[in-house]
């Protein structure tokens, strides 16, 4: 019944945005020779916003289509790598002599699709081979494709690196750090010759014990049934993945909101101002944030409820019970794979600690294969994207890839 609410009220509204969408730039037109007024402008403004009213649940375009290396400007194009009904390994391809080391970039399934990590694909790319996980919304996954839950997602992880080959390295933002490291302990234990050479996990929460945030404390508020019962919802029949169980993407994108409403709601208070007076420049940076944090994605009801039990109630992969096919996974033996940390200093989301918890589990590792970097003034975004993660975490993330290569 949620969805179905959702998306009759998604429908209802269609048509009037639409009209919105026509009106907005009439409303902008000269009229009888005579420039539009004051009204006009603000009438238009505020038609623009009820046009952009709406969530987006389509892949919005990485747009990276060039890149300068070493000097000079070089075409990129997306390749699909392999491809699977939940994800895809998506290569980002430059036609360039000299080899460079390959980056896995795992980006997290919590609402959002992979483009939300556009600045970190560009900030590796002039030095990097980069492929990411670019994962597909559930809603459009037919029910006939099975289960896609932790275990899963652990799968796609080892089976994208066998297919990149030996010699990669893995950079995993967020949520997804719990299961990239659980997979490099897979991978390790058998010996595989695809481990990872280098594993850097950027503010993810390896122990949420460390530091509990709003967003731990949400997690162990209620039991996961209250999570199975209230959040948990069937796809309308309308989509491909119709019946397929789902935490639906608006659900997620609300409780994003809610944590820093007053900012969004001065973000858009601005753009409304900004569009009336003609600020276009400003207006089109608030809009293009605004058109990827609007677009959602749904997870399987699976993966996300095993992701709230395993990492934020039951705390399974700091207390050693963490297991992946009934098999446990060991931290500890990973030994050949150089381990960075990555937080900021301000993350409300993942606090200061959570992610450094990976190196008392990868104690097979030396110290000189560990390293841990603290940003100071960034928050949780800031981590994976903006000016202080190209000039100052990034710098820190290549000198560790480069000295495993």
């Amino acid at each position: 019944m949620l969805y179905l609410a959702y998306q009759a009220q998604a429908d209802f509204m269609q048509p009037f945005r639409a009209l919105a969408r026509a009106a907005a730039p009439a409303l902008r037109q000269p009229f009888a020779g005579m420039s539009p007024g004051l009204a006009a402008k603000r009438l238009a403004a505020a038609c623009e916003l009820i046009a952009r009213a709406g969530l987006s649940h389509r892949r919005p375009p990485f747009r990276i289509d060039h890149v300068v290396v070493d000097g000079r400007e070089m075409a990129v194009r997306e390749e699909a790598v392999h491809v699977t009904p939940f994800g895809t390994l998506l290569h980002f391809a430059k036609d360039i002599d000299v080899v460079q080391p390959r980056v896995l970039v795992v980006a997290p399934l919590s609402g959002h699709f992979a483009t939300l990590l556009r600045g970190t694909v560009q900030t590796l790319l002039p030095e990097h081979d980069v492929y990411i996980t670019d994962w597909h919304n559930a809603r459009d996954v037919g029910v006939w494709h099975g289960r896609f839950g932790f275990d899963e997602y652990v799968d796609h992880l080892i089976r994208f690196l066998e297919v990149m080959g030996p010699g990669a390295h893995v950079v995993a933002v967020c949520q997804p750090c719990v299961q990239a490291l659980a997979a490099a302990a897979v991978m390790a234990e058998a010996d595989h010759p695809a481990q990872p050479r280098s594993l850097t996990l950027m503010a993810g929460p390896i122990d949420c014990r460390v530091n509990p945030t709003a967003v731990n404390q949400l997690a162990t508020s209620r039991p996961i049934e209250w999570f199975e019962q209230n959040l948990i919802s069937p796809v309308p029949l309308t989509f491909a993945g119709a019946w397929r169980r789902v935490y639906p993407g608006f659900l997620q994108l609300l409780a994003f909101m809610s944590m820093n409403i007053d900012r969004h709601l001065k973000a858009h208070v601005d753009l409304f101002h900004h569009l009336a007076e003609g600020c276009h420049a400003r207006a089109a940076a608030t809009k293009a944030f605004y058109d990827e944090y609007f677009a959602v994605l749904d997870m399987t009801a699976e993966f996300y409820l095993e992701t709230v039990r395993y990492v934020f109630q039951e705390y399974r992969l700091p207390l050693g019970t963490l297991t992946w096919h009934g098999r446990a996974v060991n931290p500890a033996a990973i030994r050949r794979t150089a381990l960075l940390t990555v937080e900021g200093e301000k993350d409300d989301i993942c606090a200061v600690g959570q992610t450094l918890a990976a190196h008392d589990l990868c104690t097979g590792l030396r110290p000189y294969r560990k390293r841990h970097h603290l940003q100071p003034g960034v928050g949780h975004y800031g981590v994976f994207s903006g000016k202080k993660w190209s000039g100052q975490i990034y710098p820190v993330v290549r000198n560790v890839i480069l000295s495993s290569d």
